[in-house]
């Protein structure tokens, strides 16, 4: 098959992602295949051109590179899940695709669920082959690899990139295939350099988004292979048991690579997800990163200024908010006396505006505290409310003056990213069930502070 052509997605922070589209079927498939992935050079092996053409036979195909492997950019900042998830929506955009099923492949999944659980209007179904929510096993976490397996995996890795010897994990089908090694050699070249592999690989190995699977509420599929070595079956099971709704499938074989051994078998699977899938229900459920901040001693300083000072200095500090919303692409909710209530779609950028505004703020002779929380939330009457607003709340409740707290979920969701935190211990939040922990946000590395909005 001719390679189809190539074109670019411009993603919010300016990065260039690169896809293609194939078919036209009557509904577009937005396909990420994970790390080992580069648009133009997958054409070239029979086996994955076929998987490919299949899949275009009964969809729109969309399919994409995520950022820092094959023809897509690394983009001014690490490749968080954060701006991963944001790929999938400018790559819909430059494919005028207003809404479609999301289909992410092993380490895409993370991405694929942070989408889908933060744009259900535009996700009509997710499905996942060999996902992962969590890697390494925690003693609340028992699913994943020990940390000792997980660092042997990761360092073999690392430094076998590029030779093709880890087709024994991979792909032990074919790993005896000469010809097959040595193409999959070059394809590894061409997707990534070594250093990119590492800091993609220890991205998402820290990556958490437990969280997220109960907050999807679209039809979601969850394909697997009982003996692979990559993901362990309980891994992706976990992922399945923790989606509302979701379908299961264990395929046999030993493969990680979808297109290697029966591959047909997991391309029946999606056909009959994708073409004989119910109706789905409108969503009133979104997860959202919700901020909240205020000034402190506020009282004190309107007694100090009088009425009409009090009132030039919110009038000030308003203005200096509301542009930093703008920037960070956040959506003021509320603003009652001298707080702010504002949701934004990734939790990187919450955390970042309300540096900013406290950065900002001082400048005025004021202090804000701010709290941060990702959770789902309920559209009522078009605001964003629910139990996770209220966590978000009380969050900044327990902040000191010119401290930024954030919930562990948020902690969890940002790895990678750059930012840095102090525990500040569990905390009972009024009227919110449990005991929570909470984190300090304490600094940045000077090169993530370069805005998402460059």
């Amino acid at each position: 098959m001719e390679i189809p052509k190539t074109r670019y997605a411009k993603a919010p922070d300016g990065t260039s992602i690169a896809y293609q589209v194939i078919g036209d079927g009557a509904v577009d498939l937005v396909y990420a295949s994970g790390i080992w992935s580069n648009v133009e050079v997958m054409w070239e092996n029979s086996l994955w051109a076929h998987f490919l053409e299949r899949l275009a036979k009964f969809s729109r195909l969309i399919l994409f590179d995520m950022r820092g492997v094959g023809l897509s950019d690394r983009g001014p900042e690490p490749p968080v899940l954060e701006l991963q998830r944001d790929d999938v929506g400018a790559v819909m955009d430059g494919a005028g695709s207003a809404d479609a099923i999301v289909f992410g492949g092993a380490r895409a999944g993370t991405m694929a669920m942070l989408f889908a659980a933060t744009h259900p209007d535009r996700t009509k179904a997710l499905i996942l082959y060999a996902p992962v929510a969590k890697t390494v096993s925690t003693p609340d976490f028992l699913y994943g690899k020990t940390a000792e397996e997980q660092t042997a995996f990761f360092e073999r890795f690392v430094r076998e990139v590029g030779t093709g010897q880890n087709l024994e994990l991979q792909a032990p089908s074919v790993a005896d295939d000469d010809r097959f090694v040595k193409w999959w050699a070059r394809f590894e070249r061409l997707v990534a350099s070594p250093s990119a592999y590492e800091e993609l690989g220890r991205i998402l190995t820290n990556v958490d988004v437990r969280d997220v699977l109960p907050t999807i509420h679209v039809p979601t599929l969850v394909i697997h292979r009982e003996s692979e070595a990559i993901v362990l079956k309980r891994q992706a099971r976990y992922v399945a048991d923790q989606i509302q709704g979701a379908t299961y499938i264990e395929l046999p074989g030993r493969d990680h690579l979808p297109f290697v051994g029966d591959a047909d078998a997991i391309v029946d699977e999606v056909e009959q997800f994708v073409t004989g899938r119910r109706s789905i229900q409108e969503v009133d459920k979104v997860l959202a990163t919700v901020l909240f901040t205020d000034i402190v001693d506020s009282t004190r300083r309107q007694a100090e200024l009088g009425d009409r000072g009090w009132k030039k200095l919110l009038e000030r500090h308003h203005s200096t908010v509301r542009d930093l919303l703008t920037r960070y692409r956040g959506e003021e909710q509320d603003t009652a006396g001298d707080g702010f209530y504002a949701t934004f779609d990734g939790p990187a950028r919450a955390i970042r505006c309300a540096f900013d505004i406290a950065e900002r703020v001082s400048e005025l002779g004021i202090e804000i505290r701010a709290g941060i929380h990702t959770g789902e939330c309920e559209m009522i009457d078009g605001k964003v409310g629910g139990l996770a607003v209220s966590i978000g709340a009380r969050v900044a409740a327990n902040a000191s003056p010119s401290e930024v707290l954030v919930s562990q979920t948020v902690r969890d969701l940002v790895a990678g990213s750059g930012l840095a935190f102090e525990d500040a211990g569990e905390h009972e939040l009024k009227g919110v069930p449990d005991r929570w922990h909470v984190y300090r946000v304490v600094s940045e590395r000077a090169s993530e502070r370069r805005r998402f909005n460059r």
